[in-house]
């Protein structure tokens, strides 16, 4: 099975590709599209990291060099306290030594941290080279590789380096997914659960009616496949009528304020971003309903949905609510000093506000303790 999602933006248009075997089809993709979107005999560096690699670069190498490309590859180690400038720094040394020109392009097979990276460092060699996303993790599949969104993390915060960085191609092998270990599996999942809550009903309500979330075997077919391209078409909708994150984009960060602020307290080990998101999402939620925004039956329904999937619910314990909000008044999303919220008006829609005071913040974060 094959589908072809389009991210229609006026100046760097793109292809996200969902396919069965698409890691044997990568190279034959880039190279005989009617305008070959990176030119056969180019240079090409894959990124990954180790374990990745070792289940699928071997196959992707000989899709791209069977297209005529030649190609080099640079690991990085995995983890996101390993997404930071050294690292970039250690790719741009590998771009130096193969000598990547500016028709070169970078190839990202890996998980988030992996694509945020490469397309950073793509989007700053040579003041910009091409890169394509080979996602490989269910998060990155539906979120992280679509949008040009690229960066690193700062000490004192989650990607506060970065640039918008549109990629060639995106291509999504489902097989991958059966590699995927348990945790990663459901932290994709919150990002899933997000697109029905801000932007599809229909995907959440199918999320409802399936009967286990938590593990990938136990999903159908016709699950796996709704979930992939929905997400991705729920994605690219917004991505292209707001490329940069001048209004409508700024809903992609539901459940991301707090969560991000949950990564950076533990230090990018304790709870990774899925996880994160997820308590992001019950905290928005009850911000939400404490304003009026939507229904405690709807917040009911999202918590349900959560824990079905095997996500954590409430805060790690050890957090201390100062230490959140301080983080908060630190995100990149803060305007005029004040934190903007993405928050839910029911099942399918959601809207940014600034309007959200710190007694609200700190009840919100008072229920979201269990």
């Amino acid at each position: 099975m094959k589908t072809v999602i389009p991210v229609p933006l006026p100046d760097a248009p793109y292809d996200i590709v969902v396919a069965d075997q698409g890691l044997s089809h990568v190279g034959s993709w880039l190279a005989t599209a009617e305008q070959p979107l990176v030119k056969p005999g180019q240079r090409l560096l894959l990124v990954s990291n180790p374990t990745i690699f070792r289940h699928y670069g071997e196959t992707v190498m000989e899709s791209l060099a069977q297209a005529g490309y030649a190609v080099q590859y640079h690991l990085l180690p995995a983890g996101e306290r390993y997404k930071n400038l050294k690292s970039i720094q250690s790719l741009y040394d590998a771009a130096l030594e193969f000598r990547l020109e500016r028709q070169s392009a970078m190839v990202a097979l890996g998980g988030g941290v992996i694509g945020d990276m490469t397309g950073f460092a793509a989007a700053t060699w040579l003041r910009g080279i091409r890169f394509v996303q080979i996602p490989t993790s269910l998060l990155a599949m539906v979120d992280a590789s679509i949008g040009g969104k690229t960066g690193v993390n700062h000490p004192r915060g989650k990607n506060l380096i970065g640039a918008f960085h549109q990629p060639q191609l995106v291509v999504i092998d489902p097989i991958v997914l059966k590699t995927l270990p348990l945790r990663e599996f459901r932290a994709g999942m919150a990002e899933v659960i997000k697109y029905g809550v801000i932007w599809d009903a229909e995907l959440f309500a199918a999320l409802e009616s399936a009967e286990r979330l938590d593990q990938f075997r136990y999903l159908s077919d016709n699950l796996r496949h709704q979930i992939l391209t929905r997400s991705c078409q729920a994605k690219a909708d917004v991505v292209s009528q707001d490329e940069k994150e001048a209004g409508l984009r700024a809903i992609l960060n539901y459940g991301h304020t707090i969560g991000h602020a949950v990564e950076s307290l533990t230090h990018y080990r304790g709870v990774n971003h899925g996880e994160a998101v997820a308590i992001g999402m019950i905290a928005a939620g009850h911000i939400a309903t404490r304003l009026g925004y939507w229904s405690k039956e709807d917040a009911d329904r999202q918590y349900r949905l959560i824990e079905k999937t095997g996500l954590p619910t409430a805060l790690p314990p050890n957090l201390n609510d100062e230490d959140i909000l301080r983080l908060l008044q630190g995100d990149k999303k803060v305007e005029d000093g004040q934190v903007r919220f993405v928050l839910p008006q029911g099942v399918g829609s959601a809207i940014v506000t600034g309007d959200v005071s710190q007694e609200v913040i700190y009840a919100a974060l008072a229920s979201s303790r269990g």
